[in-house]
């Protein structure tokens, strides 16, 4: 399992024409992929950093019906920016106008990260997750803006579909090898413990009750 999927009900509540028109679309010069239900429109712009300055970034977007589906990609070469400030900064910049009401460790294979989840304060609802991966942000949020009809299933399904093509990872193999120690005990897992942990805040690794 590569990540957390933490609303379940949204799929269980899905029907035939939610999937329709939904396609991956992969990008290997950023070395990710997703899924869009229509093609993305691409514009080359600036993501204002943690540390005030403008970087060069790429944002993938697609807007339809009630949602808004978005990727985000920026170059923090040269920033010497450290992991915490990027994502904190990033997860500081979704929530700006709303209430940060999830946040959690996120994996996608061996990249961990942050998943939110955020309602803004127009009554909106946002599905997000952030990742610093090789000198990069990679920021994807689900947005179903208000006043318009559907859930969550949309959101959900656009922001667990990315992952990363090139096989590399953002821990090393002992931080690894540390996250699921940490979670033996906690009654997950075949072995007592969680065996692939998103990292040492992760939820599950919790111990069980007795």
């Amino acid at each position: 399992m590569r990540s957390i999927a933490f609303i379940l009900a949204a799929f269980v509540a899905s029907g035939p024409a939610a999937a329709q028109g939904w396609q991956e679309y992969t990008y290997p010069d950023f070395a990710f992929a997703l899924a869009f239900p229509a093609a993305p429109q691409i514009e080359t712009t600036t993501y204002p950093a943690a540390n005030g300055r403008a970087v060069p970034a790429r944002v993938y977007s697609v807007r339809q019906d009630n949602f808004i589906f978005k990727m985000t990609v920026a170059d923090l070469t040269g920033t010497g920016l450290e992991e915490k400030a990027t994502v904190d900064h990033a997860i500081k910049t979704l929530a700006a106008d709303g209430q940060v009401t999830l946040d959690i460790p996120h994996r996608i294979y061996r990249v961990y990260g942050r998943q939110l989840s955020i309602r803004g304060a127009d009554g909106s609802q946002s599905i997000a997750a952030v990742f610093d991966y090789k000198n990069r942000l990679y920021q994807i949020e689900g947005k179903a803006l208000p006043g318009g009809s559907g859930g969550t299933f949309e959101t959900t399904r656009f922001q667990q579909s990315l992952t990363f093509t090139d096989g590399g990872a953002n821990r090393s193999e002992e931080q690894i090898r540390a996250f699921r120690e940490a979670c033996r005990g906690s009654g997950a897992g075949e072995d007592g413990g969680l065996p692939n942990p998103a990292g040492l805040d992760d939820p599950r690794c919790r111990p069980a009750a007795r």
